[in-house]
C-alpha cells in the first residue's frame, strides 16, 4: 500500500494545502470549538463542509456501520472516492469537501482536472487515481510538513480517522473514504449544515464519551 505522511488536524496546515492547490475566494477552514448552539455561531458563514477527526474504536465502527446499512439512497451529485492511500484520509476529507461544492468553490486548475477525469470512474477507480497523481502527493508532503508538531513517518500506524461531512440535494451526507458509499444522515439543507453536522459529530462523540482526541473543523467563507 501507498502511504502517506499523516496530515495533522490543524486549519492552517490544511489552508497551506488549500492554496497550494490554487483555492481562491476566501473559503477557510476553522476551528469548530464546541457543539453547542452558542460555540456553533462563533464558526464564520456560509459553511460548505466540516469535517471530524475521531478515534477509531468498536463503538465509532458500530455506528459507522449502522449508518451505512440505514442509507438507501444516495444523490448522483455526490462526489465520493475510496481510500487506498495509507494516511490520506485528511486529504480525502478535504477532497471530498472542495468537490462537492463546486457550484460555490474554486478549487483550482488541479483539482477541477481531477474532478473531471474522475467523471467516468467509480469509487476505487477515483482512489488509484489519487495514488497516482504526484502533484498532489507532493502538496500533501508540504503541508503534512508544515504542522506544530513533528509528522510522524508515513510508516507509522495512525488510529484516527477524518470524515467530511457535506449537504447535496437536500440531504447531509457522510463521507468516508473506508466505506463502500457515502452515508445519507438524512435531510439537510445547506443553511443548516454546521447545525446537522454538528449533531453527526456528536453522535460519534457519544461513541466514547472518555475519549478526548476529537477535533471538528469547517469549511468556511472567511473573506
Amino acid at each position: 500500500m501507498v502511504r502517506w505522511v499523516p496530515m495533522e488536524s490543524n486549519p492552517d496546515v490544511w489552508n497551506k494545502f488549500l492554496k497550494e492547490m490554487g483555492v481562491v475566494g476566501g473559503w477557510e477552514f476553522t476551528d469548530v470549538y464546541g457543539l453547542v448552539p452558542e460555540l456553533l455561531m462563533m464558526v464564520p458563514q456560509p459553511v460548505a463542509a466540516v469535517i471530524l477527526l475521531y478515534p477509531i474504536s468498536e463503538n465509532t465502527e458500530k455506528l459507522g456501520v449502522e449508518k451505512l446499512a440505514g442509507t438507501k439512497e444516495v444523490s448522483d451529485n455526490v462526489f465520493f472516492m475510496k481510500q487506498t492511500v495509507g494516511n490520506a484520509c485528511g486529504t480525502v476529507g478535504i477532497l471530498h469537501s472542495l468537490l462537492n461544492n463546486s457550484d460555490v468553490i474554486s478549487a483550482g486548475e488541479t483539482l477541477n482536472k481531477f474532478k473531471a477525469d474522475c467523471l467516468s470512474l467509480d469509487p476505487m477507480e477515483r482512489a488509484r487515481l489519487l495514488e497516482s497523481s504526484e502533484v498532489i502527493a507532493n502538496k500533501h508532503a508540504a503541508a503534512a510538513s508544515s504542522g506544530q508538531t513533528a509528522a510522524p513517518s508515513a510508516d507509522e500506524k495512525v488510529n484516527l480517522h477524518f470524515v467530511a461531512f457535506v449537504c447535496v440535494d437536500g440531504s447531509l451526507y457522510e463521507l468516508d473514504g473506508r466505506k463502500e458509499k457515502a452515508v445519507n444522515w438524512g435531510p439537510c439543507q445547506n443553511d443548516d449544515l454546521l447545525s446537522q453536522a454538528a449533531q453527526a459529530c456528536q453522535r460519534y462523540m457519544t461513541c466514547d464519551p472518555d475519549e478526548m482526541r476529537f477535533t471538528v473543523v469547517a469549511l468556511s467563507k472567511v473573506d
